[in-house]
């Protein structure tokens, strides 16, 4: 379902231990409450499955969902 509102893409960034992945997104601000944007449930679902790759290390995955940053020692 979707929320009805403004749409805005703005980025997200996700991290587990050395890795970041900036992830672009869609926030809604809604009609109802237009006081800040808001993630529909889809969204949500998909930032969980990609933290989810970077809890596991899987660079692969993650590069099909933005941009990945590694820090080198």
């Amino acid at each position: 379902m979707r929320i009805p509102g403004k749409r805005l893409r703005r980025t997200k960034w996700i991290s587990a231990g050395n890795v970041a992945v900036a992830v672009e997104v869609e926030l809604v601000i809604p009609d109802a409450d237009p006081t800040e944007p808001c993630c529909e449930a889809e969204t949500v679902e998909r930032l969980r499955e990609i933290q989810g790759h970077a809890d596991r290390g899987e660079l692969d995955r993650l590069r099909s969902h933005g941009k990945v940053y590694v820090a080198v020692a």
